[in-house]
C-alpha cells in the first residue's frame, strides 16, 4: 500500500492564511458591533461575524481533511495579521465599517487572485469563502449616508482609509516573509502574471471603491 500524497505546501499555508484571517475577522466583526448607534447595525455586524466563523469551520475541515491540524497552518501568521489588526483598531462605529470596506475588500481581492492558481475543488472553497458583496453594499451605504449629513467626515474617512491601505501592504510584506515565498509561488503560477502586476491591480481596484463610496483617494 503507498504512502498518502503529501499535501501541496502551497495550499496548506494559503488555507492556513484563511483560515487565521477568519478567525480575526469573527473577533473583529463581534466587537466592532458593540459601536453600532442601534440594534439594526448591530445586528447588520453580527451576522457578518457569524458568517467569517462559519466560514473558518469550512477551512479548517478541509486542512483536517489534508491531514494538516489547523492551528498548525494557521501558526505562521498570528504574527503578522494580529499586527495589523492591532494598529488599525477603529475608534468608533465608520471607522469601524470603514475598515470592513477597504481593508476586507483588499484582502478578498489578493485571494481571489491567488485562489486562481488553485486546482479544484481548493480554487471554489476559497472563492466561497470571501466576503458577500452585500456587506460591503452596507458599509459604502453607511459611509455615503454619514458624508452627506456632514461633508467633512470624508476627509476623515479617506485618510483612515488610507491609513489602512498602508497597513494592508505593510501587512502583506510580513505574510510574505512569514510565509517564506510559498503564496507568491501560486501567483506565478498563472501563466504571465506577476507580483507588481497583481499589486497594481489591488491599487485599481481600491481607488475605484473609494471612489464609489465617496472618499477621496
Amino acid at each position: 500500500m503507498s504512502a498518502p500524497t503529501a499535501p501541496d505546501p502551497a495550499l496548506v499555508d494559503l488555507l492556513g492564511l484563511v483560515a487565521y484571517g477568519e478567525l480575526l475577522a469573527f473577533d473583529r466583526l463581534a466587537a466592532d458591533a458593540r459601536l453600532a448607534p442601534d440594534l439594526r447595525r448591530r445586528a447588520a455586524l453580527s451576522e457578518m461575524a457569524a458568517a467569517e466563523i462559519g466560514n473558518y469551520r469550512r477551512i479548517a475541515d478541509r486542512l483536517s481533511a489534508l491531514g494538516v491540524p489547523p492551528d498548525d497552518a494557521m501558526a505562521p501568521y498570528v504574527g503578522p495579521l494580529q499586527a495589523y489588526h492591532d494598529s488599525t483598531e477603529p475608534k468608533d462605529w465608520l471607522e469601524a465599517v470603514t475598515k470592513a470596506y477597504v481593508g476586507d475588500a483588499i484582502t478578498d481581492d489578493f485571494l481571489r487572485e491567488i485562489a486562481d492558481g488553485l486546482a479544484e475543488p481548493d480554487r471554489q472553497l476559497v472563492l466561497n469563502v470571501l466576503h458577500d458583496s452585500r456587506y460591503a453594499e452596507f458599509a459604502a451605504a453607511e459611509m455615503r449616508a454619514a458624508i452627506e449629513v456632514d461633508p467633512r467626515v470624508a476627509n476623515r474617512l479617506s485618510m483612515w482609509a488610507r491609513r489602512l491601505v498602508g497597513e494592508a501592504l505593510s501587512q502583506a510584506g510580513r505574510v510574505a516573509a512569514a510565509d517564506r515565498g510559498a503564496l507568491t509561488a501560486l501567483i506565478t503560477r498563472r501563466e504571465g502574471v506577476d507580483v507588481p502586476a497583481l499589486f497594481r491591480r489591488l491599487t485599481a481596484a481600491h481607488t475605484a471603491r473609494m471612489t464609489a463610496a465617496g472618499l477621496n483617494n
